[in-house]
């Protein structure tokens, strides 16, 4: 319920019948207003809108219209409660309503009587309160007759210098013959703060109240006169251009001579003590009160007012020298780190190697770190939970699709709508200057026309420039040394290489069967109950169904599928729950089946091997590796050789010097002498809808080739990777242990690789080569004894459990042990 004060003032009070003291009821209800006092006698315009005082004002009107007006001692306040409100106003009576469309009601309101609130008796649906009228005391006549006197003189000077009030003021001021009403005439006419308004209402004594009045007054002509000064001194010297900033100076100068404050003075004081506060730099500091000295000089309605206030409320929250206390508790930290994630054995090692060095010298740099690997094998969340473990702040910072440099390093404040870049709006969110920053995706930065943001990203991380780190907005060094910058990808390629210099790369490689498995009983399987509203007590899974689904349900280097699978489970089994089922299921392999349908991926290794012309070969893709099947045939024709299957021109090429390779062989493999004459030759890579490039499938396309020429089938359960030479020489190739992992996956027990890349098997699990037999190789023409199978099959030879396989032994020989590698040279 309000009552706002009209622009509009009465310059005399209007004669109506007097009201007796008795007339007044005991009880009456009290509207509040704001920013206005109503004076016995005086006539107020007030504009109702708040709800409560709309029906306050509907309820007196058929009545005697009599109300208490009260002024409300914060104007803002929009509900305001007994004691946001004075207890001394007056009694006013309304002598017009008019209401508006938007159901506001204008009112114009007579004061009668000052009266002082006892007690409320009533909030709803508006105040009603107990009153008590007060008298006027009176003095000598004397001193009474030389105060009206001074009022009336000043008040006559106060319009003669005042553009605003009218002469006909003067005049009303000239006919009141009452003391205590001139001096409620006069203090209504004057341009006064609530509090004073308030004072001279609740003066009761006449001569004290024209005392107040008369101070308030001089005021108000002293004010008058110095602006009038201002204006003299200063005239001659401004000009159009000058207007704004003369307007500015002349309100600073009236509040200073009258010492009174102002929001603006104050919003200065705060901006300075938050500089203060803030810590910054040297240059930093001078840079900020050299803005916060231009700030003051403007108007706060101008366009580089909001700018300038901008750009400090940037510097002054950033965190310039507030840090967060790193855990350097090895133990606890490692505790985090397996809480939260399973295997990821390197990185964790790193993280704990940093944080011991960090125990010893508290200065030194933190590292820029690159986790680089396929698709849910958790990178992202190993980054969170590494924050969490070290009790930093973590932020993190998407990359994917960023083609501005701007993002990284912010836009110029020339720029409407300049912003600071990604990282200094990270550093702000965290509240820290050391926090945890995840650079997410950062193989899949693009560059246009507005700029390279893997140039900007140069700067930010390296540790021997960050700590200088520039952003574009705030034009100013910051330091970045003390972040643990983190970044992840897919792959390293795309990075370029004085990015990828910068960055101390950790590969993730993708889960074996058992690590899946225990994440699944570990982390998704209680993930997934809680998201589902079931518990243990509702479902349980067997170690047997959790292999079925990984197996043959997934095909993945991560575990985002195989979360999706248990998620697809823990639906039915909520469906169950949800219709009224209590019987606890026990999920086994039949009820895999049941609930996710036909296995979707079926060991096909044995039947497609069958027929020569067939051999497996390894891949390494961005989801981890795969297996790749390679198939030739051949029909009448003549010296034509044809691949396809979408491959790379890398690989188109391999094929060419395989083709190559086995024409020079056609002798010692026994092939007649016109074959290439009469057959065309034609090689496919199945999965022709997707992109296949590299060398590494170079010995499986000769082998594939020498099995078609030969009418020898490839061994079945063998695979193998390794680059061809026209020369017959196998040469080392990437991604083994990925391959590795995704021939154990698909259930090869063989595996052939170039010998170069025996040190590479460091860095498989040891759970994964006792399930292989890993062949190594020199040259292609120990590859096919291994391989092919031969025309007759062999009787049985000599069978040994020393892992050493001759070169000239068959691979399809039965195995009676399972070395972990065998070498043939």
């Amino acid at each position: 319920m309000s009552g706002e004060k009209s622009d509009t003032k009465f310059a005399s009070s209007l004669d109506s019948a007097p009201i007796d003291i008795e007339d007044i009821p005991e009880v009456l209800p009290i509207l509040p207003v704001r920013n206005t006092v109503l004076y016995p006698s005086m006539v107020l315009p007030l504009m109702v809108a708040r709800g409560r005082s709309v029906k306050l004002v509907d309820s007196v009107l058929p009545g005697n219209r009599l109300l208490g007006v009260v002024a409300q001692k914060d104007p803002v306040k929009e509900d305001p409660d007994e004691d946001d409100l004075y207890t001394i106003g007056s009694v006013g009576t309304i002598l017009k309503m008019l209401k508006f469309p938007d159901e506001s009601i204008r009112v114009l309101v007579r004061g009668l009587r000052r009266v002082r609130i006892k007690n409320y008796v009533d909030k709803e649906p508006f105040f009603r309160a107990q009153i008590e009228p007060l008298e006027n005391e009176l003095a000598p006549a004397v001193k009474l007759d030389a105060l009206v006197q001074n009022i009336r003189q000043q008040f006559g000077k106060l319009i003669e210098g005042s553009p605003i009030l009218p002469r006909e003021t003067q005049v009303a001021a000239q006919n009141i013959d009452d003391p205590g009403m001139l001096a409620d005439f006069v203090a209504t006419n004057l341009n006064l703060k609530l509090e004073d308004m308030q004072v001279v209402l609740e003066t009761l004594d006449v001569s004290m109240r024209l005392d107040k009045v008369a101070r308030l007054l001089n005021r108000e002509i002293q004010v008058l006169e110095l602006g009038s000064k201002i204006q003299d001194e200063i005239k001659s010297q401004i000009d159009q251009s000058q207007r704004e900033y003369y307007l500015r100076q002349q309100m600073k100068a009236i509040k200073k001579e009258l010492g009174e404050d102002d929001a603006s003075s104050r919003e200065m004081e705060e901006l300075a003590k938050r500089i203060e506060d803030a810590k910054m730099p040297e240059d930093a500091r001078k840079e900020a009160d050299k803005e916060l000295g231009r700030l003051s000089r403007m108007h706060p309605e101008s366009a580089e007012y909001t700018v300038a206030r901008t750009y400090l409320d940037w510097l002054c929250e950033l965190p310039w020298d507030k840090s967060t206390k790193d855990n350097l508790d090895i133990v606890s930290v490692r505790a985090v780190l397996d809480e939260d994630h399973y295997a990821l054995d390197k990185a964790k090692e790193r993280i704990l190697e940093f944080l011991a060095v960090r125990k010893l010298k508290e200065d030194m740099k933190g590292p820029i770190l690159c986790f680089v690997g396929p698709p849910g094998v958790g990178k992202t969340s190993l980054g969170r939970s590494i924050a969490r473990a070290m009790g930093r702040n973590f932020e993190r910072l998407s990359l994917g699709g960023v083609r501005d440099e701007a993002e990284i390093r912010g836009h110029r404040r020339t720029y409407v709508g300049a912003l600071p870049g990604r990282i200094i709006r990270a550093l702000r969110k965290t509240s820290s200057n050391n926090p945890l920053i995840m650079l997410d995706e950062v193989d899949k930065l693009g560059a246009d026309f507005r700029g390279d943001p893997t140039s900007a990203l140069l700067e930010v991380l390296d540790p021997e420039q960050n700590n200088t780190f520039t952003d574009h907005y705030l034009d100013m060094p910051f330091d970045l040394s003390k972040v643990l910058f983190i970044t992840t990808a897919n792959l390293l390629d795309p990075i370029p290489g004085p990015l990828r210099d910068r960055m101390e790369v950790l590969e993730l490689p993708g889960y074996i069967v058992e690590e899946k498995v225990e994440i699944a009983k570990r982390h998704i399987l209680p993930k997934q109950l809680d998201a589902h509203g079931i518990t243990t007590k509702h479902v349980e899974f067997s170690d047997e169904a959790i292999n079925l689904i990984v197996e043959s349900y997934t095909r993945e280097a991560g575990v985002r599928n195989m979360e999706r699978e248990v998620a697809n489970v823990c639906r039915k089994i909520a469906m169950r729950v949800a219709t009224g089922s209590e019987d606890k299921v026990v999920v086994r392999e039949a009820e895999v089946q049941e609930f996710l349908g036909p296995e979707k991926f079926m060991p096909e290794l044995a039947e497609r091997t069958e027929l020569p012309g067939v051999a497996i070969g390894l891949a390494w893709t961005a989801a981890g590796g795969e297996i790749l099947f390679i198939e030739a045939t051949k029909m009448s024709g003549g010296k034509k050789f044809t691949i396809t299957g979408k491959l790379g021109e890398v690989m188109n090429e391999s094929a060419q010097a395989a083709f190559s390779f086995i024409r020079s062989k056609t002798k010692e493999l026994e092939i007649e002498d016109d074959f290439f004459n009469k057959w065309d030759i034609h090689m496919h890579v199945p999965a022709g809808a997707i992109p296949k490039d590299g060398p590494s499938a170079g010995i499986t396309l000769a082998t594939a080739l020498a099995s078609l020429l030969t009418d020898r089938p490839v061994v079945s359960d063998l695979a193998m990777t390794g680059e061809i030479t026209l020369r017959g020489k196998i040469l080392p190739v990437g991604g083994v242990k990925e391959k590795i992992l995704a021939a154990a996956r698909t259930g090869i027990g063989r595996i052939i690789l170039p010998s170069r890349n025996e040190k590479d098997l460091v860095d498989v699990p040891p759970e994964v080569l006792e399930k292989l037999k890993i062949i190594f190789a020199d040259n292609v023409e120990d590859v096919l004894k291994l391989a092919l199978r031969p025309k007759k099959k062999p009787r049985s030879s000599n069978k040994t459990g020393s892992g050493k396989t001759p070169v000239k032994q068959s691979l399809t020989e039965p195995e009676t042990t399972s070395p972990q590698k065998q070498t043939t040279t």
